[in-house]
């Protein structure tokens, strides 16, 4: 179960730190370079995440979701650690399916 918890910290953690701040500097960039189309967003994505703000943020998440889950109290580790990872965790995983779906069906050839 502690590996668990750890996987599910990282993946929670990288997720928070990109769907907050990092997918809104991403838009933010794309509108300033007016730039359209799927490979725009794609390209501003990975800006995203190659930034040192990106890294520092999911560090911090990860420590404090990981902190959340060695509570000894039930109710506090199911509201400081369960429910937020998992809903943040379900969040990013739809964010990518939607990402893949419209790359898949709307790309050109």
């Amino acid at each position: 179960m502690t590996y668990l918890r750890g996987l599910l910290c990282g993946v929670a953690s990288t997720f928070a730190a990109f769907l907050g701040p990092g997918l809104l500097n991403a838009l933010r960039e794309i509108g300033q370079q007016k730039a359209t189309g799927l490979g725009a967003v794609a390209g501003g994505l990975l800006e995203s995440l190659l930034s040192p703000q990106f890294w520092i943020l999911a560090l911090l998440f990860f420590c404090l979701f990981f902190a959340a889950s060695r509570l000894n109290s039930k109710i506090l580790r199911v509201v400081l650690f369960w429910t937020p990872t998992l809903v943040i965790s379900t969040l990013g995983f739809a964010f990518v399916a939607f990402f893949a779906y419209f790359w898949m069906h709307f790309r050109k050839g």
